[in-house]
């Protein structure tokens, strides 16, 4: 969802305002924060907030807005934050979410977004997963968008990251920060490193975060990795279908395609190519919805695809 509908409907609780004290170095503005994942309760205030005329005059697809998509993801991991050294807290989630990338391409979760084309081509299934980076810096509290953006420059310049050329690098970053009174759990954005195109995301720590958690009671991932998963899908999708301003895919409301299906699920799990489950809400699908055979958001719009 874009920021500035995040504004006019009053979703946030608070915290999702650019932090001047949050400095860059990085050669952009303040990157949007795009793809906005509200929590349970911040979505359902959203959808309260929209009257039944507009709801009734809005086009239920997303349309075309003339940018690029992601064709492919060149993706990498940065855990920021010094509690990701500790075993206890960390648990299974740097490993947990290295497998989730990895199986995430090929999978037909990932196929739920295959028929959006750009610029420079059409959206497809596969990704590359380059691992992980472990910064034990104190990480930010993400209100800035420049400042994860500095984040992962950080790791350029440190040789860590070497920016996908085409522009497809999406860089998630994963702090131990909590959330607090945000009324959001991440989101995704893009800037440029050196000239040069990244995609990134924020994610705040989800562990014990009843806002943010996808009930999964069947995977035996913990609490804390499961929600991250389920975000992670969120954003992923979006990144891949608008990744940059102009923009590409979104609705008449500035809903991406993780929006328009955020906190409605299909099923208990959602198998990846490497064999891992997860419990994923679904992707919006313009031809899931037209032909009538995807299941229903929030909104009841038969939409939703997870790939089972």
């Amino acid at each position: 969802m874009k920021l500035e509908l995040l504004f006019a409907l009053g979703a946030f609780a608070g915290g999702c305002v650019a932090d001047p004290s949050e400095s860059s170095t990085v050669d952009s503005n303040e990157p949007p924060m795009l793809g906005v994942q509200l929590t349970r309760d911040a979505a359902a205030l959203a959808d309260q907030q929209i009257d039944t005329n507009t709801r009734a005059r809005r086009t239920a697809n997303m349309t075309y807005h003339g940018g690029k998509i992601m064709p492919t993801a060149v993706s990498k991991i940065i855990f920021w934050g010094p509690k990701w050294t500790n075993s206890t807290f960390a648990g299974d989630k740097i490993t947990g979410l290295d497998s989730w990338y990895v199986g995430h391409s090929n999978s037909n979760y990932a196929r739920t977004s295959d028929e959006y084309t750009g610029t420079n081509g059409t959206v497809g299934p596969t990704g590359t997963h380059q691992g992980h980076i472990i910064d034990t810096t104190t990480a930010s509290s993400g209100a800035s968008t420049s400042a994860i953006l500095a984040e992962v420059c950080k790791q350029v310049t440190a040789g860590s990251i070497v920016p996908d050329p085409a522009g497809n690098g999406y860089y998630a970053v994963y702090t131990d920060v909590k959330r607090g009174t945000a009324g959001y759990c991440a989101y995704h954005s893009a800037g440029t490193c050196g000239g040069k195109v990244v995609q990134f995301a924020f994610f705040f720590d989800l562990e014990g975060d009843a806002g943010c958690d996808p009930g999964d009671t069947t995977t035996g991932h913990s609490q804390g990795l499961a929600a991250l998963a389920n975000v992670t899908a969120h954003e992923l999708a979006e990144a891949r279908t608008d990744p940059t301003s102009p923009g590409a895919w979104y609705d008449s409301s500035g809903n991406e395609n993780g929006d328009k299906c955020a906190w409605a699920f299909n099923v208990a799990s959602v198998p990846f190519s490497n064999g891992t489950q997860w419990k994923l809400q679904g992707e919006w699908s313009n031809a899931a919805f037209t032909a009538g055979t995807g299941y229903p958001n929030r909104s009841g719009q038969r939409g939703c695809l997870d790939g089972h």
